[in-house]
């Protein structure tokens, strides 16, 4: 643990998480939202919240089309659109208790090696599992509201008009993502847990830094990136037809716009000076923490397990489940290479992500191994099966 993550801790033990890169200006970057999100817990303060935002808008007047790749990718994007409402067959029944579609089986949910949840009778663990299930997409359902808001940011600020023609599909896409998370939710499951105060975090530290770079490495690599394996896990997972055909839908769209930001990166963060490459390093890194801790299910951990156990008990049983160990693979397994593919993964910090035990996946394919005309051919169902691959 650096000085930084120590005077954290001492603070208060929230934010414990942060300062491990030892960077005084990133932690100071992201000390404000760590306060209000980790410390205050904003996400919990009522039905809304209100952030001020910092960013420039970059008018185009030439309207120069001169980025190909992110001219494909604008073509892949009107041609994958698909109407929420019309597109999926909400008709079908879910019914969590329905031991022949089960949400997620239970070899694959950390609770099956606790001894509370053992001891429960059928019926019970089915409650269970449909509020954990119901916990993991709220926080897909907040994540892709950041993820719109970021995405409008991103469109007004980014350079290439190539990029905003793109931007506004992706804005339309995760308005898309928001509607049907938010109607399977309630409509479906019945149930809407608040916002983890982790991801919160993230999406405060995201929408009121006036970088636009940081807005595409947080949201297009970071979390769009980790979002792609979380929906690949849970549509593996699932045997619930209805939710397993809305992430085969989303999954087509994170694929693009992860793509988008590998695009829009690789020769910017090239080109960088090293002391700014530095602070983008360590930026993510911190960031990567942060997403680790958000899928420790605390908010579902309050409900069901505080009572039967510590929250230092849940979270080593959490993490050392099968479920999340196959959760961290499928995540981080296409994010650390992307990192690499645009200079954010250098001898300086691998020791800090081998660490977190994530530098393993340094190696894989990286997730925009689709290029732009792969996503303009291809089919939703071919570019899942290719990226699952």
């Amino acid at each position: 643990m650096t000085r930084l993550s120590e005077l954290a801790a001492r603070i208060s033990p929230s934010l414990g998480p942060l300062g491990r890169s030892g960077n005084p200006r990133v932690l100071l970057n992201l000390a404000g939202p760590a306060v209000r999100g980790l410390l205050l817990k904003r996400g919990k303060q009522g039905g809304t919240s209100t952030m001020a935002t910092n960013n420039r808008a970059q008018f185009d007047w030439k309207y120069a089309r001169d980025k190909a790749e992110m001219a494909r990718l604008y073509e892949a994007a009107k041609r994958g659109q698909w109407n929420g409402s019309s597109d999926i067959d909400w008709s079908i029944q879910v019914d969590p208790g329905d031991e022949s579609r089960l949400l997620i089986p239970d070899s694959l949910l950390p609770l099956e090696s606790l001894p509370s949840y053992r001891r429960l009778d059928r019926r019970r663990q089915l409650e269970h599992t449909h509020g954990l299930t119901a916990w993991m997409l709220s926080q897909f359902l907040h994540g892709e509201q950041g993820a719109l808001f970021a995405a409008c940011q991103v469109t007004e600020a980014v350079e290439w008009m190539d990029g905003k023609l793109f931007g506004s599909t992706q804005v339309v896409d995760e308005g898309r993502h928001v509607e049907v998370f938010h109607r399977y939710l309630t409509d479906k499951l019945g149930k809407l847990y608040e916002i983890n105060d982790n991801l919160y975090t993230i999406i405060d530290a995201l929408m009121t830094d006036g970088r636009w770079d940081l807005k595409f490495l947080g949201m297009q690599i970071m979390i769009e990136g980790l979002a792609l394996g979380a929906f690949a896990t849970m549509r593996r997972a699932t045997k619930e037809p209805l939710l397993k055909e809305i992430l085969r839908r989303i999954i087509a769209d994170e694929a693009r716009h992860v793509h988008f930001g590998v695009v829009s990166l690789r020769e910017y963060y090239g080109a960088l000076p090293e002391s700014d490459r530095r602070d983008r390093e360590d930026w993510a890194y911190e960031i990567s923490v942060l997403i680790r801790n958000r899928f420790l299910a605390h908010e579902f951990y309050e409900e069901y397990y505080a009572h039967a156990m510590s929250r230092r008990a849940w979270d080593k049983a959490v993490l050392d489940s099968p479920f999340m160990q196959q959760f961290r693979h499928t995540m981080f397994r296409r994010l650390i290479p992307n990192l690499k593919r645009i200079h954010l993964l250098s001898d300086r910090i691998r020791p800090h992500y081998e660490a977190l035990g994530l530098l393993r996946w340094e190696h894989e394919k990286p997730a925009d191994e689709l290029t732009a005309g792969d996503l303009l051919e291809m089919e939703p169902g071919d570019i899942e099966r290719k990226l699952l691959t």
